[in-house]
């Protein structure tokens, strides 16, 4: 095998992703995967972690991402707008990916522990957004707020684009977040009152 080969990332993906698959994911050694791409388990961990890693390699250019489009906005903007808009712009990628993002969703599915890591990516994107909101003089309590919002908003949209990989990214992201505010205003003290008049 030759020290540089083309394309390592993607072909540890495939691999992982194939096998992930074809044996599931608890059956799958990162011996396994660096085999089926034609490396060497050095090589693997030159790129990944561990194996859950190659499920979630791009996360942290997600947040890099979202992090700065939040920080470039513009500061007059509500709060939420500006998370939803920054996850909406990071997510019109995923058209391109969406049998991945299906098979990917399988494995993760599947799996307790990918759950578990899905979980604590999510965690960590939300703190993210809450860390630019505050940098942009954000008060932390309506940071933190917004933050898990908008997070759960992309989730959730994200898993309906996932099932429905024809409709558009940005259009689920509108819609989940109407659906939002219509639970929550149905839920407030006001609404409560007004239905009991």
């Amino acid at each position: 095998m030759s020290r540089w080969e083309p394309n390592t990332v993607e072909r540890l993906q495939d691999a992982a992703m194939t096998l992930f698959h074809e044996r599931g994911y608890s059956d799958v050694t990162v011996a396994d995967i660096a085999g089926r791409a034609g490396l060497t388990k050095r090589t693997f961990f030159n790129h990944f972690a561990d194996k859950r890693e190659v499920l979630f390699a791009g996360s942290n250019a997600l947040e890099e991402q979202v992090e700065r489009y939040i920080l470039e906005s513009e500061a007059e903007l509500p709060a939420i707008d500006i998370a939803i808009s920054a996850l909406t712009s990071a997510g019109q990628t995923l058209s391109n990916y969406s049998e991945v993002a299906r098979l990917r969703q399988d494995v993760i599915a599947s799996s307790p522990e990918l759950h578990e890591r899905s979980l604590i990516k999510m965690a960590s994107l939300s703190q993210v957004i809450a860390a630019a909101l505050v940098a942009r003089d954000r008060h932390s309590t309506e940071a933190t707020l917004v933050a898990d919002s908008a997070v759960t908003v992309f989730g959730t949209a994200y898993a309906e684009w996932v099932d429905s990989p024809a409709s558009a990214f940005p259009d689920l992201m509108n819609k989940v977040l109407t659906d939002l505010k219509t639970a929550i205003g149905a839920a407030s003290p006001a609404a409560r009152l007004q239905q009991r008049e």
